[in-house]
């Protein structure tokens, strides 16, 4: 604790000892005062020191966990002992530590044993169960927020349908109603924490109630993040790998079920309600720009059927002095506002007029708010308020050039690259007709990539490595080998490889286009580039199989 919340605690006794609240020679409670240092080191330690005592444990009782109730038997134990050592006093900081793995430990072979025996739903929600009820035992804060998330996690596990795969095939309407269901808990647990433990006497459950349900809305957000999809630009980054396959098929299996569309419904009842949450309990947003501001996300709630959950809870957390969980529920709006960009049932110039629309509305409300403090500042404010004021501006528009320089500079460098960069064509290698065309991008593999091969790997490589290629008379370019600072023939010129899902490719594996030209660009059989002579690219455009223009 530092000097100043000490001195606020300090205070706060004082004057509830005063009122009776609090008996006479109450004390602030000791705090914790090891190094956390020494706190990392013994807890490495003691995780260490763990691995081979489980090992140990799992091979001498493997005939006893594996068939009966022994494995029940055996977790029960592991997660008393584990409790009992977390909840001691005066206990060993090795022994405490030892106690956390321990703990790990008999929730997997508690969970080992339910999915064994009983189908998916009822051992998550069994499970769900025993987390709450070894939260109510732990006396640290932490690991309740870490099984209350886990709680949460079965939770909605337990309420999709078992019979299907729950991440592919599963209808994802269900799962959204299971954050639905959760969310309404959440609430639940935090009106009945104020109803009914909002004194002294209640201040144990109503700590326990914080903490785990921390950790339970922090499930409800990662689950709608999740169920939202891919965020923008974010398809680019993660590619073809395991996270980005998940995120497609979330995002393309979204709306199937006939009662899908009862989820906007959803959306925009619980984005008003959080603008009337948030107008109720702050009166200063009730006035033109924080209403116009709150229209404009119930109308993006309305298209996000994600949004409205996680804007009601920014409203309660954000109100109620959760500060923490408020900064997690903005950024989980800011990942689902950019997922609109992948909702493929829509047009990309629809998806963009609703957005630029949206931000021209937001811009709007922003100078009206500028221009109201203005006047004000001029009439009642002091000089040196002003001046703060003026700053303030001056950095936000310094801010603004500045990513229009770094924009700009960008367009400009690259119209550079084109005017000035040589012709080369690329030949294209038939790739799985199944992806050949995915949304408003077409995949491409270019010929005589084998000796990339060759080259070190992305992690490996010190910068990006260049290539030694010559090309024909009608400019096809064919990639000879790697380039290491050999001087080259005549004809031969350099290119740059860029790196992508953890390979190099040769500028890009994709081509953007406009959608419904999806018929024009499968004629495409070379890939056309202009390159500098320092090797670097970019590719510029498609070519058919005589090089015609598409």
């Amino acid at each position: 604790m530092n000097s100043q919340r000490a001195d606020a605690l300090a205070t706060l006794i004082d004057d509830a000892t005063r009122a009776g609240l609090l008996p006479l020679g109450t004390s602030r409670p000791v705090q914790d005062v090891r190094p956390w240092p020494l706190v990392l080191m013994t807890a490495f330690g003691a995780w260490l020191a763990a691995i081979p005592l489980m090992i140990a444990l799992g091979v001498g009782l493997e005939s006893v966990v594996r068939q009966g109730p022994g494995a029940y038997v055996v977790a029960a134990i592991v997660l008393v002992v584990a409790v009992l050592l977390i909840r001691a006093r005066g206990v060993a900081l090795f022994v405490e530590q030892l106690a956390v793995p321990c703990l790990l430990v008999g929730g997997g072979l508690l969970g080992y044993a339910l999915y064994r025996d009983y189908s998916t739903q009822t051992a998550s929600l069994l499970l769900c169960l025993a987390c709450l009820v070894v939260a109510a035992a732990l006396p640290r804060d932490w690991l309740r927020v870490l099984l209350g998330l886990v709680a949460c996690g079965l939770l909605g596990l337990g309420i999709v349908d078992s019979t299907r795969d729950w991440i592919f095939e599963n209808d994802p309407t269900q799962l959204y109603l299971a954050w639905m269901l959760a969310l309404a808990l959440w609430l639940g647990a935090h009106w009945l924490q104020k109803q009914a433990f909002n004194d002294g006497r209640g201040a144990s459950v109503a700590a326990f109630l914080e903490s785990l349900s921390t950790g339970w809305v922090l499930a409800i957000l990662l689950g709608l993040v999740f169920w939202s999809g891919m965020t923008f630009m974010l398809g680019g980054a993660l590619g073809g790998g395991f996270a980005g396959e998940v995120a497609r098929e979330v995002t393309r299996h979204q709306g199937v079920a006939w009662y899908a569309q009862a989820l906007n419904g959803v959306s925009l009842v619980l984005a008003t309600a959080a603008a009337a949450w948030a107008g109720w309990r702050w009166p200063a947003l009730r006035q033109l720009p924080a209403i116009g501001v709150a229209l404009v996300l119930v109308v993006l709630a309305w298209f996000m059927p994600a949004l409205g959950p996680v804007l009601l809870i920014l409203a309660y957390c954000l109100t109620s002095g959760r500060a923490r969980v408020a900064v997690a529920a903005a950024l989980a709006a800011a990942w689902i506002l950019g997922s609109f960009y992948y909702q493929l049932a829509w047009p990309l110039a629809s998806k963009a007029a609703l957005l630029a629309v949206a931000g021209a509305v937001l811009c709007a409300l922003s100078w009206l708010v500028m221009r109201g403090a203005v006047l004000h500042l001029v009439e009642s404010k002091p000089v040196s308020v002003a001046a703060e004021h003026r700053v303030a501006r001056m950095g936000v528009l310094g801010g603004l050039l500045l990513v229009l320089l770094v924009a700009n500079g960008g367009i400009w460098q690259k119209e550079q690259l084109i005017a000035k960069g040589q012709a080369i064509f690329v030949a294209l290698e038939p790739v799985d007709p199944r992806s050949l065309m995915q949304g408003d991008y077409m995949r491409l593999n270019f010929v005589n990539l084998g000796v990339l091969s060759t080259l070190a790997s992305v992690d490996r490589a010190p910068g990006r490595p260049l290539v030694v290629a010559t090309r024909d008379a009608r400019g096809v370019a064919e990639l000879l080998r790697p380039y290491t600072k050999e001087a080259l023939a005549p004809g031969e010129f350099l290119l740059e490889l860029t790196p992508k899902d953890g390979n190099w490719v040769l500028v890009s594996d994709a081509w953007f286009f406009k959608e419904g030209e999806a018929a024009r660009w499968e004629k495409a059989r070379y890939g056309e580039f202009r390159v500098m002579p320092d090797g670097r690219a970019l590719l510029v455009g498609m070519r058919g199989e005589d090089l015609q223009v598409l």
